[in-house]
C-alpha cells in the first residue's frame, strides 16, 4: 500500500531526496562517514553550503543586494530575531493578522518593541476572506510591515502582493518555493524549513542588505543577521544534516523544472481538490475561494460526528495526518511540493467513497 503523508509539518520530503539520503547515510562523498559526522568547517561541507545558497538564489532569482542566511530556531525563532534585528531602540512595526501564525508573530515581537496589529480577515456568508486595507505612510512611522502569505492552520492564503509604504516582511514558512515570487518586493522573507525546504531545525532568511544598516537591539549572537551574514551562516555549527537535506531539495526542485513548473503542479493539485469539495454536499470549505490556500486545504464534514471514522478509514488507506489543527478542527490536507499528484487523486477517491457510504 502506498502511503501519502498530508502532515502540515514536519511534512513529507521528496522520495528521491530521501532515497539519496538513505544511500549516503553511512558514506557521504566516498569519505566513509556520514555528512552528520563531517566538520562544518571542512572544504566538502563549505562547498555543500555554498551550492545550496547558489541553487536557492537561482530558484528564486534572489537579487545580489540580498543576503541568504541559514539559521537556527525555526519560524518562531525568527519572530523574535526580526524584531531584535530591525526595530532598534525605538522602532515600531505593523503586523497584519490573518490567522494563527501572523498573530503569534506579533505576540513575540511585542516582547521586544512596540507593535501595532491590524486584523484583515472577515467572515462573509460563513466563509473567511482577507480584506486588505489601503496602507498609507501617515498611518504610522513603521520600520516594517509583517504578514503571513499562507496561514497553515486556517488554510488562508493571500495571493496578491502587499502594497506597502514600509519594507514588507513575509513569513513564507508554508509557501516558499511553491510558486514564483518577486523577491525584490520584500525587505525580508523567512521560513521554517519543515514544509517545503527540509526537516525541522533549520530556518531560512532572505534579507535586503540595506535593512541591516540601522543599529539592532542587544540579542544572542546566533540570532544576529549581521554576524550570520559576515560569517556566511557559519558563525557556529549550523544544523548540518538539515542543511544537507535542504541542499538536496533545492537540486530536486531544479530537476522538476524550477519554481514555475512547481507552481503549475501545485495549482493543479489544489484546483482538483477544491473542485471536488465544491461540488460535494458532504464536505465544505470555510474559506472564500479568493483566499484558499494552495498548500493547506482545510475542509469540514457536513456531519462532524463522522470525523473520527473518516480519519480512521483514511489512515487504513494510507492517507495520513488529515486531522485539522486543534484550534480550528475539521480536516486539513497539506499538499506541499513533495506531495505527488497521485496523492491528491487518492484522497479525492477516498473522500468520494466515504461520502457515498455515509
Amino acid at each position: 500500500m502506498q502511503v501519502f503523508n498530508f502532515c502540515a509539518g514536519p511534512a513529507m520530503l521528496p522520495v528521491e531526496v530521501m532515497q539519496k539520503a538513505q544511500a549516503e547515510m553511512l558514506d557521504w562523498q566516498h569519505q566513509g562517514v556520514s555528512v552528520m559526522e563531517v566538520s562544518h568547517r571542512s572544504a566538502e561541507f563549505i562547498e555543500l553550503a555554498h551550492n545550496a545558497e547558489t541553487n536557492l538564489r537561482q530558484l528564486l532569482n534572489v537579487p545580489d543586494d540580498y543576503h541568504v542566511l541559514f539559521m537556527h530556531g525555526g519560524g518562531r525563532g525568527q519572530f523574535a530575531a526580526i524584531a531584535m534585528n530591525l526595530l532598534g531602540e525605538s522602532g515600531k512595526a505593523l503586523y497584519l493578522n490573518s490567522g494563527q501564525w501572523s498573530k503569534a508573530a506579533a505576540v513575540e515581537a511585542r516582547r521586544f518593541a512596540q507593535v501595532d496589529e491590524l486584523s484583515i480577515v472577515e467572515s462573509m456568508e460563513g466563509k473567511q476572506q482577507v480584506v486588505l486595507p489601503e496602507l498609507k505612510s501617515d498611518m504610522g512611522d513603521y520600520r516594517y510591515l509583517h504578514y503571513c502569505p499562507n496561514e497553515t492552520v486556517d488554510g488562508i492564503e493571500i495571493h496578491e502582493p502587499i502594497n506597502s509604504p514600509w519594507p514588507v516582511i513575509a513569513d513564507m514558512s508554508s509557501c516558499i518555493l511553491s510558486r514564483p515570487i518577486d523577491v525584490s518586493q520584500f525587505g525580508l522573507i523567512y521560513a521554517g524549513a519543515q514544509k517545503n525546504i527540509g526537516p525541522s531545525g533549520l530556518s531560512l532568511v532572505i534579507v535586503k542588505k540595506s535593512l541591516l544598516e540601522l543599529p539592532a537591539l542587544p540579542m544572542p549572537s546566533i540570532m544576529d543577521y549581521r554576524i550570520t551574514a559576515a560569517n556566511e551562516s557559519m558563525f557556529n555549527t549550523p544544523p548540518t544534516y538539515a542543511l544537507y537535506l535542504a541542499a538536496n531539495v533545492f537540486q530536486w526542485l531544479q530537476q522538476q523544472g524550477g519554481i514555475e513548473a512547481m507552481g503549475l503542479k501545485n495549482q493543479r493539485k489544489a484546483d482538483e481538490l477544491y473542485a471536488y469539495i465544491e461540488q460535494s454536499h458532504f464536505y465544505r470549505s470555510g474559506v472564500a475561494a479568493t483566499n484558499r490556500s494552495r498548500m493547506n486545504v482545510t475542509f469540514q464534514l457536513a456531519d462532524e460526528s463522522l470525523n473520527g471514522e473518516f480519519l480512521a478509514q483514511a489512515k487504513a488507506r494510507g492517507l495520513l495526518a488529515l486531522k485539522g489543527h486543534r484550534a480550528v478542527g475539521g480536516m486539513r490536507a497539506s499538499i506541499y511540493n513533495a506531495m505527488p499528484h497521485q496523492g491528491v487523486v487518492a484522497l479525492i477517491a477516498f473522500m468520494d467513497e466515504f461520502a457515498r457510504n455515509n
